[in-house]
């Protein structure tokens, strides 16, 4: 595939691309002999991780990081397993985060709802004014 069509089938821009590519964020993709790229499926997979990660929040020098474990092998499995983890551990915490202020919100909404229908703010149980 032409990186035009991994970037439309993506919906990421062929400047991001290049840019996983230089960076190392991905491993170099495969060329032809005129040496334009020519995404093959095993480029495709480490576009679709990079997109995840990136998605999820990892940061790019953990994918970096990531990436340059993988093109050293088996030896370094255990490598890649605590950095794997140390951002697993990242995200659950960003997710607790995230949780407390979704239910601080809730009951902030809840309140409003209320006051909405009865055209008062119940007594509220928060130490912030509604």
């Amino acid at each position: 595939m032409t990186i035009k069509q991994v970037s439309e089938q993506y919906h990421i821009s062929v400047d991001t691309l290049r840019y996983y590519e230089r960076v190392g964020m991905i491993p170099p993709v495969t060329r032809t002999a005129s040496g334009i790229r020519d995404y093959n499926k095993e480029d495709l997979k480490w576009v679709e991780l990079a997109i995840c990660m990136r998605n999820a929040g990892l940061p790019v020098e953990a994918m970096i990081e990531y990436v340059r474990l993988c093109r050293i092998g088996d030896t370094s499995i255990g490598d890649r397993l605590h950095l794997l983890e140390e951002q697993r551990t990242v995200l659950l915490e960003q997710r607790r985060q995230i949780d407390e202020t979704l239910e601080r919100l809730n009951y902030k909404i809840s309140q409003y709802e209320i006051a909405a229908r009865t055209g008062k703010f119940p007594e509220c149980r928060c130490c912030h004014k509604c």
